[in-house]
């Protein structure tokens, strides 16, 4: 049997491996997201917003390290490299901001059937596809705006959607 965790691993890889064109966050924002994990920590925000937080930096640092290799040697070269970089950062940071709760499906079963659930794992993952998808929400902003942006729109993108969920997800698990 599968275990949960096997699980949450694929579907976040199945999720990575789907990005057919990468475009890469520059270094200010991976360690602006990093900076960010940091100080969440320090001021003692939740570990499911600090999983957020470090997902953000993980897959932006898969990212950027994909774009070094110019290259191509295989197919999906880029979404594995993000893959690899993305799961090397979480595995071993994992203990530091597991936050390990219920989760109750209730469809499942005649009385419903409750889980051990790892929400910062979870949030890692969320945080990884706020920043994969970032930067075509940026492109598309600009598109809309006739080719123009505003300076570091990318960067204000990206941290004002992980500010957002971060401040819903504090909220919900305090």
């Amino acid at each position: 049997m599968i275990k949960k965790a096997q699980l949450s691993f694929l579907f976040g890889g199945l999720i990575i491996s789907l990005a057919e064109f990468v475009s890469a966050h520059c270094p200010l924002c991976t360690i602006g997201a990093g900076a960010a994990a940091a100080g969440a920590a320090w001021l003692g925000v939740s570990k499911v917003v600090i999983g957020l937080f470090i997902g953000a930096f993980a897959m932006s640092m898969g990212m950027w390290f994909s774009r070094i290799i110019k290259k191509k040697y295989f197919p999906f070269q880029n979404s594995i490299i993000i893959f690899i970089v993305f799961f090397s950062t979480i595995l071993p940071l994992l203990p530091i901001f597991r936050a390990i709760g219920p989760l109750y499906i209730p469809f499942l079963g005649e009385y419903g059937t409750t889980y051990a659930f790892n929400y910062s794992l979870a949030s890692s993952f969320l945080g990884g596809i706020i920043t994969l998808i970032s930067p075509s929400l940026n492109k598309k902003i600009k598109e809309k705006r006739g080719g123009k942006g505003i300076p570091y729109q990318g960067i204000i993108i990206t941290f004002s959607l992980l500010l957002i969920i971060g401040i819903i997800l504090q909220v919900i698990f305090k």
